[in-house]
């Protein structure tokens, strides 16, 4: 369950990175949701029915967490600080909805696409951190 959030979440950081300078700090749920279906579907042969499922659980929680960047936007700009509490909550919340993504999308996934997903969710995971690992490299360069 916690694979398919992460290989989903990924899959949304990998779209948001995607976009280049002129989207960034823009959220565009509709066409981000797409592009990961599209690849989704490309990836896991999804059928007609599968698609339109799985569509409808990608904008529930893309929805979720562009309400929950939005309030977090807002705290910021008030200059409120997070309390360790609330980071617990917002952690809890976060693994509370890895789960319930996980539960539905098993409904509607077959046991092959669900193992292939969380293949895919690896590979993605690990090209991301190598990524990251080189920008930091990358990084700690320049500060030198």
């Amino acid at each position: 369950m916690k694979k398919l959030i992460l290989a989903i979440a990924i899959m949304v950081s990998l779209v948001s990175f995607g976009q280049g300078k002129e989207g960034k700090g823009k959220f565009k749920t509709e066409q981000e949701v797409e592009a990961q279906l599209k690849q989704m579907t490309t990836d896991l042969n999804l059928s007609d029915k599968q698609q339109g499922e799985v569509k409808l659980i990608m904008m529930d929680l893309f929805n979720k967490r562009q309400q929950m960047r939005e309030e977090m936007k807002k705290d910021k700009e008030s200059g409120v600080k997070i309390s360790d509490e609330k980071k617990a909550e917002m952690k809890k919340h976060r693994i509370d909805e890895q789960l319930e993504m996980k539960t539905k999308m098993k409904k509607i996934l077959s046991e092959e696409q669900m193992k292939k997903l969380g293949e895919l969710r690896k590979t993605r995971t690990k090209e991301m951190n190598e990524k990251e690992s080189n920008e930091e490299g990358l990084l700690e360069k320049k500060v030198k």
